[in-house]
């Protein structure tokens, strides 16, 4: 029993809240759920967005990973002093009530974060950061929104090129320099919060990447797709890769804790 989770070790999924069916749906795309399978080698478990209901203390004694996806949603502006607006929306509460302390008791835990696109912003928000909203309509800015589409795959194109630091967190997995991503987003990273590095960004500064300053354990957020093209992209494959050597380590070290404490 221990080997095997060991070799696959639970990881906490985000999931948002939608309507279908008449029914509340707490889910999770798939192709987050199959890239930590196939690429990290994980077994993905979906955390429903039920706020305070949950004990994140009980959860995370349980997993030994936290992924925070992507989302059609925004975080809501009411949690960095914004303004909401219905062109900024759909926002999900639900799941922003559930993700920003399940983020933060992860870092403080030291147990592996990784955070995509949405969950980078949720991420920033998390720490104290702010957001811009709606980033394709301000000066000198790209539109880093998919482009026009009923091709799924066309829509997350690797198309934008950022640029990744030295000595990052990212640069280690990645490389520094430039790279080609499929970053897909309508806000982003504005007052950058005081625990977080910068670890790439666009051609416009938009920040693209960042980690967690002094983390105890593996904690990285992009802002790009990694998961859809993770079969075929190397950076893509390599951030999925790391997250999940990264959950494996914490497994191991959290099984051997007893037999060091029966030693001493």
């Amino acid at each position: 029993m221990r080997n095997s989770r060991v070799s696959q070790p639970l990881v906490a999924v985000s999931a948002d809240v939608c309507e279908l069916y008449d029914y509340r749906w707490h889910a999770t795309p798939q192709q987050y759920l199959e890239a930590a399978v196939a690429s990290a080698g994980v077994f993905p478990l979906i955390v429903p967005s039920l706020g305070d209901g949950l004990d994140f203390d009980q959860l995370l004694g349980a997993v030994d990973g936290v992924m925070i996806t992507g989302s059609g949603s925004n975080v809501h502006p009411a949690l960095y002093c914004g303004d909401a607006s219905e062109a900024n929306g759909p926002y999900d509460p639900a799941r922003d009530s559930t993700t920003l302390p399940l983020i933060r008791k992860a870092i403080d835990n030291g147990i592996p974060l990784l955070a995509i696109c949405r969950g980078l912003q949720e991420l920033n928000v998390a720490l104290g950061g702010t957001l811009a909203t709606e980033v394709q309509d301000r000066p000198g800015m790209l539109d880093h929104r998919a482009p026009p589409s009923d091709s799924r795959d066309e829509r997350f194109s690797i198309r934008q090129t950022i640029t990744i630091k030295p000595d990052s967190c990212l640069s280690r997995l990645c490389g520094a320099g430039e790279i080609s991503v499929n970053s897909v987003h309508r806000q982003a990273i504005e007052r950058l919060a005081a625990r977080l590095d910068v670890d790439a960004v666009a051609e416009d500064g938009i920040v693209e990447a960042v980690s967690v300053r002094n983390a105890r354990g593996f904690a990285l957020g992009v802002q790009w797709h990694p998961e859809y093209w993770v079969t075929s992209d190397g950076p893509s494959a390599r951030i999925f890769r790391a997250f999940g050597d990264a959950v494996r380590a914490h497994a191991g070290m959290r099984l051997r804790a007893p037999l060091r404490a029966a030693q001493s």
